[in-house]
């Protein structure tokens, strides 16, 4: 099953709403995420950022590759008011001010990717009660897409192949 064809789905169409109904940012994602790609899955996009299901970002301008290394979430309220990102390329290149990126865990605990959103305007995210939303917005994303995958664990191979976009 294709990364794209995995994230087609009404309910995280709805978690993609919600995301950005709770951080104030435009555009949120599903991506899948592996040591070499990013692959969008499901995009909402309220700010032209142009990303479609099934785009590839390179690898290298992404945080999601530090986020799949560390599965630990990424949160940046204001880009140019936070020291460690302000001159970090990712951001600069595409001009994003705000920030936030959670792992998606599929229930068999393997990394499948993340959940973001980004905004060209600063926006508070850093909020524990916000943190925790979305951090359930990720587990949902996680169980959402295990469902999928495991309702089709012969597609690729195996369990664990089936969350791995295919070349095609």
């Amino acid at each position: 099953m294709q990364a794209a064809e995995q994230g087609d789905d009404d309910a995280i169409r709805a978690i993609l709403t919600q995301l950005c109904d709770v951080t104030q940012m435009g555009f949120a994602a599903v991506a899948r995420v592996t040591e070499d790609r990013w692959i969008a899955c499901q995009v909402l996009d309220k700010i032209a950022f142009g990303l479609e299901p099934g785009a590839e970002l390179d690898m290298q301008m992404t945080i999601c590759k530090e986020i799949r290394q560390t599965e630990n979430y990424v949160v940046i309220d204001h880009i140019d008011a936070n020291i460690a990102w302000q001159k970090h390329p990712v951001p600069i290149f595409y001009g994003f001010k705000s920030y936030v990126s959670f792992p998606v865990i599929l229930a068999d605990g393997s990394f499948y990717g993340t959940l973001c959103a980004i905004d060209p305007k600063p926006r508070l995210v850093s909020e524990p009660a916000t943190i925790t939303v979305i951090e359930n917005f990720a587990r949902d994303v996680g169980a959402l897409l295990s469902a999928r995958i495991l309702a089709h664990p012969m597609t690729n191979g195996t369990a664990k192949d089936a969350g791995r976009p295919q070349a095609g």
